[in-house]
């Protein structure tokens, strides 16, 4: 794991949403978050053609190298890596991590999405950098996420692997508090800032309700 994964998965996860904004959305939340200091910023925009999405992802690159956010790709590794990202967050059907790994070369940022301790246990062995476990509360943001495995499931998942934790699914400003409560290192948050009037103000207004739990 790179040295300066553990520090920069740490707070607020921004997640772009394009479907409320179309294709600009997705650098419209991405500039909002990073003006916000959000460590890190994953795009996510199965919306999208090829084209288009790498345009984008091209476009959030510059933005995060000028300012020192992370920035993760979901699911798609050629995109990554054609893009200059940090790195790229699989889901359990996706590349295994080794194969991402042998692309975007030992220094890149690869997490994995789990949903059972088994699964998170599994991803350490596999290599990865992070784990995000989820959904911890119901989503209507990503349809096929399954149920909610609760609170519990990320202090479960934190006692079992020396990884950083990100929570996701359903996360927002009335529950963030008990996430980091529940040992997340991180809180991944989509509809909570895609859908704000002011995506500024609601990151940092999110990142101080989960920071103020240290």
């Amino acid at each position: 794991m790179p040295k300066f994964v553990a520090n920069r998965i740490n707070g607020i996860y921004i997640i772009t949403d394009g479907r409320y904004a179309g294709k600009d959305g997705h650098v419209t939340i991405a500039q909002a978050a990073v003006r916000a200091g959000t460590p890190c910023l994953q795009l996510r925009a199965p919306e999208l053609s090829d084209r288009n999405l790498l345009e984008v992802a091209k476009e959030i690159a510059q933005l995060t190298r000028n300012t020192g956010a992370l920035f993760i790709v979901n699911n798609r590794v050629d995109i990554a890596l054609a893009s200059g990202a940090d790195g790229v967050h699989l889901g359990q059907d996706d590349m295994p991590c080794k194969d991402a790994r042998r692309i975007l070369g030992p220094d890149a940022i690869i997490g994995i999405s789990v949903g059972t301790v088994d699964e998170a246990i599994e991803a350490q062995a596999e290599g990865t950098d992070y784990i995000a476990i989820g959904p911890i509360f119901p989503t209507l943001t990503k349809t096929d996420a399954g149920d909610a495995v609760g609170l519990e499931a990320i202090t479960n998942v934190n006692r079992a692997v020396d990884l950083p934790v990100v929570a996701i699914g359903g996360i927002s400003l009335a529950n963030i508090a008990s996430v980091r409560s529940a040992g997340a290192d991180s809180a991944a948050v989509i509809s909570a800032v895609s859908t704000a009037p002011d995506i500024e103000e609601a990151v940092r207004t999110l990142a101080e309700r989960f920071t103020c739990q240290e």
